[in-house]
């Protein structure tokens, strides 16, 4: 079997989805999964998750040819309102740092393998919302879900539009996601009500369909 190495924060466990399984038959989803781990984060020596540093040493002894990667909620959704509100800066230049970390750790990724980058998923805590231990974690920021999902769809747009000029493929699932009313699908929401990742069958669909000759 053909090793694919995930690198993501709580969004990635998606890939152990029985699902990529059955539409994949001929590939290993070897998913490493930082909780919390930022674009932001990558290139700070004293981030609290030290995804960077985890993620080099698998990248370091992975077989794989091929890397997923996925960050960025974290980002939009929380860090880069909370760093703009904390050192008054504005959110624009918050979010430049997260796409300059970003961008770099892809283009680094590419020296050596075929790196496949996935749109950030979209907020799904929705506003004066305090259950859960992520929703509790964020409430210091101030931003609608509505001001949240348009910087996740304003990241994702920057992100996809830097993977085409370096030749890096990019699943963009923002359609997909994008509901009526300027955030996320209902469909996509998880049943349990405290836990702000998708729901873990409808996200695989849209994943899986989005990898098809990709990968």
């Amino acid at each position: 079997m053909r090793e694919i190495l995930v690198l993501g924060d709580s969004h990635s466990p998606v890939f152990n989805h029985p699902l990529f399984k059955e539409k994949f038959p001929n590939l290993f989803f070897n998913v490493l999964t930082v909780i919390g781990a930022t674009a932001s984060g990558l290139e700070n020596p004293n981030s609290t998750t030290q995804a960077y540093p985890v993620f080099r040493e698998a990248v370091r002894q992975t077989a794989a040819k091929q890397i997923i990667v996925m960050l960025g909620e974290v980002d939009t959704g929380f860090v880069i309102w909370y760093r703009a509100q904390k050192y008054r800066e504005p959110v624009a230049a918050m979010m430049d740092k997260a796409i300059t970390s970003y961008s770099r750790f892809l283009v680094e990724l590419k020296m050596r393998f075929e790196v496949v980058c996935i749109s950030a998923p979209l907020p799904t805590i929705q506003d004066g919302n305090d259950w859960g231990d992520v929703a509790n974690a964020r409430r210091e920021v101030t931003a609608s879900q509505l001001e949240r999902t348009a910087l996740t769809l304003e990241f994702n747009r920057i992100m996809q539009r830097f993977c085409a000029q370096n030749r890096i493929r990019y699943i963009m699932l923002d359609d997909l996601s994008l509901g009526e009313h300027g955030i996320v699908k209902a469909d996509l929401l998880n049943s349990d009500s405290s836990d702000h990742h998708y729901d873990q069958d409808q996200y695989s669909r849209l994943l899986v369909e989005g990898l098809v000759g990709v990968i």
